[in-house]
């Protein structure tokens, strides 16, 4: 028996997921619907079809993970962890394609990944000119989306604050996950969290030896590869035991608050369960503490919510919450708010035909509301949805939710009164 598939036994095959699923709108095969990779899991965990077989293993590798099916299922199914858990059995004897080894191997070592990815960063003005249909085009509109001012050319940031003290220190204390390919190539998405916190009254704390959070790896089945990288940033996050930790990623969020059910046995498990209790995405901490309200931004935003934050997390009215902050903002979101862009992690290169075809019709919905800017929290999210935008020709900037609020602030000059200790 595969451990962790107890959650798929509340399914009753009623069908209330299949609308929800990505896979099987753009598909209609019941095989790649929610209810259809049950029946595939559960059969594989009786014995009744061995981890070889080749239509299981191609539908439960079309599943994006998005887990819009736990917000649609009326029973209560766990399908998430179903699905990692049955990743992680058939991992044991079907290896990973080459390239998601490679992506894999490099996000978790900083050694590899750090100087690759400084490289990109310099590679973004060409990428841009590069970005079309082909694989490669779309690979390059990407990399591209990975900075695209709010209009749309370059300019500079606002200094990033080096206080660590706010404006009054009531909020409490706050330290940011970095993570990987966030603190590599999105650095100034974490600029603007930085900044945003200190202006709402938050004192930042420093964790060293902090690392990948690990949740392509398992999403991907390499549980023993995310453990590690999970103990790593335990470590490292004990240093600052009364800090929060605040998380601008929505897939690092959700897996650093399973960390306790990802190491479930292990001597690290209590520690895990107490370091996910402190774990809240950026727009909890603000709408929690009101937002501060900034200066007017006269724009349209279509808001799209990231699967791991809205299905995963549970976290749907807190950013609306935080972009209520800014005046004159025209906030909206897309008919298909809940499904997935088809990024996920990986997926995007492991399936490509499937995952541009979920995207299309994200497009399709973002598009018609002729929005000026489209924000998301999630890096592959800003990354899939950006490239899109460029392959059609279309200059809309994608962005993190949180860059608007920094801009609203930045125009109310608010972080001229942060303090120097």
């Amino acid at each position: 028996m595969i451990d962790g598939l107890a959650g798929l036994d509340p399914c009753v095959h009623c069908g209330f997921c299949l609308q929800s699923c990505p896979t099987y709108v753009a598909t209609c095969d019941e095989a790649d619907s929610p209810r259809g990779r049950i029946v595939l899991m559960q059969a594989l965990a009786r014995g009744d079809l061995p981890p070889s077989d080749r239509e299981l293993t191609v539908h439960l590798n079309r599943c994006l993970g998005c887990r819009a099916c736990e917000s649609a299922c009326p029973s209560g199914v766990e399908y998430g962890m179903a699905l990692e858990r049955t990743r992680a059995s058939l991992a044991r004897t079907n290896t990973l394609p080459w390239l998601g080894r490679i992506v894999l191997a490099v996000m978790a070592d900083g050694r590899i990944r750090r100087p690759l990815l400084a490289a990109s960063r310099l590679a973004r003005p060409f990428a841009r000119l590069l970005a079309g249909r082909s694989r490669l085009g779309f690979s390059m509109g990407m990399l591209a989306a990975t900075r695209m001012p709010l209009d749309g050319k370059p300019h500079p940031d606002a200094a990033v604050a080096t206080e660590r003290t706010p404006i009054n220190g009531r909020a409490g204390r706050a330290a940011i996950f970095r993570g990987c390919i966030m603190d590599d190539l999105f650095a100034h998405v974490h600029d603007a969290t930085e900044r945003t916190l200190l202006a709402n009254s938050f004192t930042l704390a420093t964790v060293e030896g902090q690392g990948c959070c690990g949740a392509l790896h398992a999403h991907a089945g390499l549980h023993d590869e995310a453990k590690a990288l999970a103990r790593q940033n335990i470590q490292a996050f004990r240093e600052q035991p009364d800090a929060a930790i605040v998380v601008d990623a929505a897939g690092c969020g959700a897996i650093l608050k399973d960390y306790g059910n990802l190491l479930r046995g292990d001597s690290l498990e209590s520690e895990a369960r107490s370091m996910a209790d402190r774990v809240k995405d950026v727009s909890e901490v603000l709408a929690a503490c009101g937002p501060r309200s900034g200066a007017p931004l006269d724009m349209s935003v279509a808001v799209d919510p990231p699967c791991h934050l809205q299905h995963a997390q549970r976290v749907v009215d807190q950013p609306l919450t935080v972009l209520g902050a800014i005046p004159g903002l025209d906030v909206c979101t897309p008919d298909n708010a809940d499904h997935c862009c088809g990024s996920a992690g990986v997926y995007s290169l492991l399936e490509p035909e499937l995952s541009q075809e979920v995207l299309a019709g994200k497009l399709d919905a973002l598009n018609a509301l002729g929005s000026d800017v489209i924000a998301t929290a999630n890096p592959g999210c800003i990354m899939q949805i950006g490239a899109g935008q460029l392959r059609s020709r279309t200059r809309r900037p994608v962005v993190h939710p949180i860059e608007l609020l920094d801009l609203s602030y930045r125009r109310a000059g608010y972080y001229s009164d942060l303090s120097d200790t």
